[in-house]
C-alpha cells in the first residue's frame, strides 16, 4: 500500500500544546516599549520644582490736576490753533471733464507709454504710441492719454506735447505740461 495520498493527523493534545507554545512565544515578543516612559515619569516625580515669587508691584502716585486756569489736558486743542494756510483758489475753468468717455490710453500711466514715431495721413500728423499691452495706437491732436487727464495739444516729429490736469493738493486742480518723446535707441 502506498502512503503518498495520506496526510498525517494531529491529535487534540498536540493541537493544544502547539497553541500554548504559540501563545507563550507571542507573549514573550510583545514588549510594550513603555519601560523608558515609566522610568522618565518616575524621575520627573522625584524632582522638586522651584517657582520664583511674583515681583512686587509699586503703587503709582495719584496726581490731582488743580491748575484750573490752565488748559484742560483732556479737551481738544483744535479750537485754540488758528489756521494760517490760505484757502486755495479754484479756477473755474481748470477741472477734468469726468462726464466724457475715457479713451483707451487713459488706462495707462503716462510713464509707461512710449512714443515710437509719427505718421502723416490725409495731411494730418498722427503720433504712434506703444502701450504696455504691446499694442501700437494712433493718436491725434485733442486725444487723451495717461491717467491725469492728459490732452494732446500738439504733435511734432519727435514728441507729443500735452496738458494734464492734476490735483493741486489743496482741493483744486491745476494744469501741468507734459511731453512724450521718441526714445532713440543707438
Amino acid at each position: 500500500m502506498s502512503t503518498a495520498g495520506l496526510k498525517p493527523r494531529m491529535t487534540g493534545g498536540a493541537r493544544l500544546g502547539l497553541a500554548a507554545i504559540m501563545i507563550l512565544l507571542l507573549a514573550a515578543c510583545s514588549d510594550t516599549g513603555l519601560g523608558d516612559l515609566k522610568s522618565f515619569v518616575e524621575e520627573t516625580k522625584q524632582k522638586k520644582g522651584v517657582v520664583e515669587p511674583l515681583p512686587e508691584f509699586k503703587t503709582a502716585e495719584t496726581f490731582r490736576y488743580s491748575a484750573s486756569r490752565l488748559r484742560d489736558p483732556f479737551s481738544t486743542w483744535k479750537s485754540e490753533v488758528k489756521t494760517t494756510v490760505a484757502t486755495p483758489k479754484v479756477i473755474d475753468g481748470v477741472r477734468p471733464n469726468v462726464n466724457r468717455s475715457k479713451e483707451v490710453l487713459e488706462n495707462f500711466p503716462l510713464d509707461t507709454l512710449r512714443m515710437i514715431g509719427t505718421l502723416e495721413f490725409n495731411q494730418q500728423l498722427w503720433g504712434l504710441v506703444k502701450a504696455p499691452d504691446g499694442i501700437i495706437y494712433r493718436v491725434k491732436t485733442n486725444n487723451y492719454l495717461g491717467q491725469n487727464y492728459g490732452k494732446i495739444h500738439r504733435i511734432q516729429e519727435d514728441k507729443l506735447l500735452l496738458t494734464e490736469i492734476v490735483p493741486n493738493g489743496l482741493g483744486g486742480w491745476e494744469e501741468r505740461q507734459a511731453v512724450l518723446s521718441v526714445n532713440k535707441v543707438e
